[in-house]
């Protein structure tokens, strides 16, 4: 079902592109139903990005984020906008899959880190030993390879059902370091070594899922590589302790340059 609605949505494309040659009101018809779901955490709420919305709350999502800018870009009829700072798998069940239906043609997710511990893990690894800290990151891959795959087989199922005829695109997330680059304090080479480890670990297994429920995933390690913490011209936040919350997180740029033009073929 999903492989002929994707067909139906290249036709549309196709009849888009013949605009030009007879005219846009048949390739306006042909656009006028298309939907748009953006469910999943901070890195698709845009935190880290600024100029939140203030109606959001503390979902802070912004129109900085990759999934704003796209549909800015394409303008779907319907965009749904319900990621969310901190949500974990549970939060996405429980309170973002409200505008899904059979008519959603496109959806987007970005969820599992905060499940896996990321914060936790950043926390300790900042402000404890290395030894600690590779011991947190080894608990933190145990829990992926042990709870996370259900979890995040109740939220592709979920999504599945509720729209059955989207594209759902499953996004990962970035390496956060630079190996043996500019920074010269803080977290030691093994502990950024771990860290990143930790980041591909999780990717695999959200990729693998992924998979398995017939979905896209959109791998960013690739496109971050060269603007990692520590490479001189990073598109991710280091720690910020006058705002917390943003460490860690994609900047403007590592929305717009970094998540949006791999969403963008993706979708």
């Amino acid at each position: 079902m999903r492989l002929t609605r994707f067909a139906a949505l290249t036709s549309t494309l196709l009849l888009a592109a013949g605009t030009a040659l007879f005219g846009a009101g048949q390739a306006s018809a042909a656009q006028a139903d298309f939907g748009y779901v953006a469910l999943g955490d901070s890195y698709s709420s845009g935190v880290g990005a600024g100029n939140y919305d203030s109606g959001s709350g503390n979902c802070k999502r912004t129109p900085r984020a990759y999934p704003a800018l796209w549909a800015a870009a394409h303008s779907p009829q319907t965009f749904s906008f319900t990621a969310c700072s901190g949500a974990r798998t549970g939060d996405v069940l429980n309170g973002q899959l409200g505008p899904l239906n059979s008519g959603t043609d496109l959806v987007s997710v970005t969820v599992g880190g905060n499940d896996a511990g990321f914060s936790d893990v950043m926390t300790t690894c900042v402000l404890q030993s290395e030894s600690t800290c590779v011991n947190r990151v080894n608990q933190a891959k145990a829990y992926v390879d042990s709870t996370l795959p259900g979890q995040l087989d109740q939220v592709y199922g979920a999504i599945d059902s509720r729209a059955p005829n989207a594209r759902v695109v499953v996004l990962g997330y970035p390496r956060f370091y630079k190996l043996n680059g500019t920074c010269t304090a803080g977290l030691s080479e093994g502990e950024r070594a771990a860290i990143n480890g930790a980041a591909d670990y999780l990717n695999a297994a959200i990729a693998k899922r992924a998979a398995d429920h017939g979905f896209t995933f959109a791998s960013v390690a690739g496109a971050f590589t060269g603007h990692e913490i520590c490479s001189g011209s990073a598109w991710l936040h280091s720690v910020n302790w006058l705002n917390i919350g943003e460490s860690y997180h994609p900047t403007a740029a590592g929305q717009s340059s970094g998540y949006l033009p791999v969403f963008t073929n993706a979708a």
